[in-house]
């Protein structure tokens, strides 16, 4: 594959660019960081991060009041990988002053609330790094002036889509999170939304008077959302609609856990895909479509003591299925199939929610300029090394890094929080392993 025209002389390179701010990419800025901290001045890095959000934001739709996080708070942006780190969660507490505070709770799962505020205190003190506001559109290639292969990553104003911007890089990293899923059919409307925008549309809608909401899923944002709505609605009937007789409880036994240690990824990066097949097969109860268990026994809690008071305002529509969902501008009309007898119930609704997951970000069109250069599955996944480096077939730069949709190759924790920072840090040591001799393009890292 041959590179594009070389550059001006006069545009810098970046040892690295991340596309994408959220906690994946924090967590390699603050990895990066600590290593320029202690690194000879010819070993620093020069990072760069485009975020398309015009502030960092993580799940903002989702943090609701009393929700707490499913993973520990020492699975932070940086203690599995740096203990000492002045960037961990324990850190922000003592920053906060709530150190003590937190140590008296004696909870290792904070609030989404907070955990969110945290990732936002560890962002700011990136801000001179990250180009908020900016989509990108394109990464390609490109060489410099003695004709070394470097990525060119173009991307665009989001208020102002005519404005584009390019920068070279040797390194690239794109961690652009995952994409909502919603069945086949739905599209999202006024009155019908995706479970990661809940929040953002209930501020936008009256919905103080609201009679009636539909909850479709079974997993624990499906949970979280039905038991919400219920406690913060009081005159509102909540319908829950799913497939399956009831929640299942998620499984954060002990040796289950260790599904997310840092060395299940070496195991399932090692095993044949049959046996790929069967890891997630196993411990899929982990994470997809499993509730916690406390959240599962207080909806049952409330619907038994409605029962009892002889009303029925949490319905639980189990072994069941949204058929149709109408959104007529002032209500929607839901049709819900029992999958056993095949009957249905018409009613109307005031919101239809879809708690229905997120599927991995298809790359191919943000990566359409290197596909040739690149190794991709029957499915038209990617391939990548055990460093997160994408396979390249043809001469490229130093590395195309993934952190996100790469369960298929590093199994379960490939998008989650549980191993950012020691994921992190393997892409800095790739990195790290893969720069330029010192003295080369010097000019450019000053």
């Amino acid at each position: 594959m041959s590179p594009s025209p070389a550059p001006v002389d006069a545009t810098p390179v970046h040892d690295l660019v991340g596309i994408g701010f959220g906690p994946s990419n924090l967590a390699l800025a603050v990895a990066v960081r600590e290593h320029n901290e202690t690194a000879a001045p010819h070993e620093r890095l020069t990072p760069v991060f485009v975020e398309r959000q015009r502030a960092f934001g993580w799940h903002r739709g989702m943090l609701i009041e009393g929700a707490t996080m499913q993973v520990s708070f020492l699975k932070d942006l940086a203690t599995m990988r740096n203990p000492v780190s002045r960037h961990s969660f324990l850190s922000y507490l003592q920053d906060k002053g709530r150190l003590v505070d937190f140590i008296n709770h004696k909870e290792f799962f904070p609030t989404r609330e907070e955990f969110h505020d945290y990732l936002s205190w560890a962002a700011a003190g990136f801000d001179d790094q990250v180009s908020y506001g900016e989509e990108v559109v394109r990464v390609g290639l490109t060489a410099d002036a003695d004709g070394t292969p470097l990525f060119e990553v173009v991307s665009q104003d989001v208020s102002d889509p005519g404005r584009t911007t390019s920068r070279l890089a040797r390194n690239v990293v794109v961690a652009v999170g995952l994409t909502p899923y919603l069945p086949d059919g739905v599209t999202e409307s006024k009155r019908i939304w995706h479970s990661g925008n809940l929040l953002h549309e209930l501020d936008r809608h009256e919905t103080g008077r609201a009679r009636r909401f539909v909850v479709v899923g079974a997993g624990q944002s499906a949970a979280e959302i039905a038991e919400y709505l219920h406690r913060s609605h009081p005159g509102a009937e909540l319908c829950a609609v799913f497939s399956r007789y009831g929640y299942s409880p998620s499984d954060d036994s002990p040796y289950a856990n260790r599904i997310f240690d840092p060395e299940a990824v070496d195991v399932y990066y090692e095993a044949d895909d049959a046996l790929k097949r069967r890891l997630m097969g196993y411990h899929r109860n982990t994470n997809y479509a499993v509730a916690d268990l406390d959240l599962i026994e207080e909806l049952y809690r409330r619907a038994y003591q409605e029962k009892v008071r002889g009303e029925e305002r949490l319905r639980i529509l189990n072994v069941s299925r949204v058929v149709r969902a109408e959104d007529l501008g002032d209500q929607v009309t839901v049709t819900v199939e029992h999958l056993p007898s095949g009957s249905t119930e018409r009613f109307e609704a005031d919101a239809v929610v879809y708690a229905t997951g997120y599927r991995p970000t298809d790359l191919r069109g943000l990566l359409s300029g290197l596909e040739s250069a690149y190794e991709w599955d029957a499915d038209g996944r990617p391939l990548l090394d055990r460093d997160y480096r994408m396979r390249g077939v043809a001469s490229v730069p130093g590395g195309l890094f993934l952190q996100g949709g790469t369960e298929h190759t590093h199994g379960i924790t490939s998008s989650l929080l549980s191993l950012a920072a020691v994921r992190a840090g393997e892409i800095l040591d790739s990195v790290l392993a893969g720069r330029p001799a010192p003295g080369r393009d010097a000019a450019a890292n000053r």
